[in-house]
């Protein structure tokens, strides 16, 4: 039965090393139908996740399952097409397993994106936010119980979750910048829950991303979080019911402009 330890971690990653021949650079996660990132990969090989020891896979409506190594204008990167998600019954340590394994791996950046609805009224549907620091809404925290000092310290620092010098980098892209809430889901938020986080500060609502930069974090990754905004927060709209297939088609929409939006941050890396 996998625990999610460091030796689970260890099998993953001697599974995934068979397949490399340059450690990836960049780490990206591609959300809910985000996957076009993978299209516009050079010299691909593509792993069935379903394949690596204890990797955890997902049963989310969008996400394809795979692990994907290749290059983007020469950079070596790995994607991982699809992430699990706490409400779908897999616990903390799931949820960031593949982080840990990435991390080890030597991966530097790591790249989240996700889908999200909109609680800053000034934001619109499409639109692809950079997110500059989010509020755990979700009610656990991934580096509760025994701490383990192979991967991080007892109590890393989150005063910069999201690396500034690569915010600074896409705000000068254009990119506006916000604040993400993350709550346990599945279940959509509640006018007064999206009130609630307004009032808080946030301007994002969904339901993934965090407990992996808080372990990237740990891990000391440098994180970029982009979130592209499917819909209006539930109370913004009058009488609009919200849906998972409404999430789906508008991510499908952005999906080719995030993968450029991703190709030219990391067409700009320094070697």
């Amino acid at each position: 039965m996998t625990s999610y330890n460091y030796e689970d971690a260890l099998d993953s990653l001697h599974y995934i090393q068979k397949f490399i021949t340059a450690i990836p650079e960049f780490a990206i996660v591609a959300g809910s139908g985000l996957g076009r990132i993978a299209d516009m990969t050079e010299n691909k090989v593509i792993i069935d996740a379903e394949t690596i020891p204890h990797w955890p896979c997902s049963t989310a409506p969008g996400h394809a399952g795979k692990i994907i190594l290749g290059t983007i204008s020469g950079h070596n990167v790995i994607i991982q097409q699809g992430r699990v998600h706490n409400y779908e019954g897999y616990s903390m340590k799931a949820v960031t397993f593949p982080v840990r394994v990435l991390g080890m791996l030597g991966v530097r950046v790591y790249i989240a994106t996700n889908a999200s609805g909109a609680i800053n009224p000034s934001y619109s549907p499409g639109e692809i936010i950079a997110i500059r620091d989010h509020i755990n809404l979700m009610g656990a925290n991934p580096l509760s119980g025994p701490n383990e000092d192979r991967w991080n310290v007892r109590f890393p620092d989150m005063s910069h979750a999201y690396d500034r010098d690569i915010l600074s980098v896409l705000e000068g892209f254009g990119l506006r910048t916000g604040v993400y809430a993350a709550f346990a889901g599945p279940s959509f938020e509640t006018p007064a829950e999206v009130k609630m986080a307004g009032i808080l500060g946030a301007d994002l609502a969904g339901m993934s991303t965090v407990p992996e930069v808080i372990t990237a974090n740990a891990m000391g990754l440098r994180v970029v979080g982009l979130s592209c905004v499917a819909n209006m927060a539930a109370g913004l709209e009058t009488n609009k019911t919200l849906t998972g297939q409404e999430v789906l088609d508008k991510m499908s929409e952005t999906s080719s402009e995030l993968a450029e939006l991703i190709i030219r941050l990391i067409s700009g890396a320094r070697e």
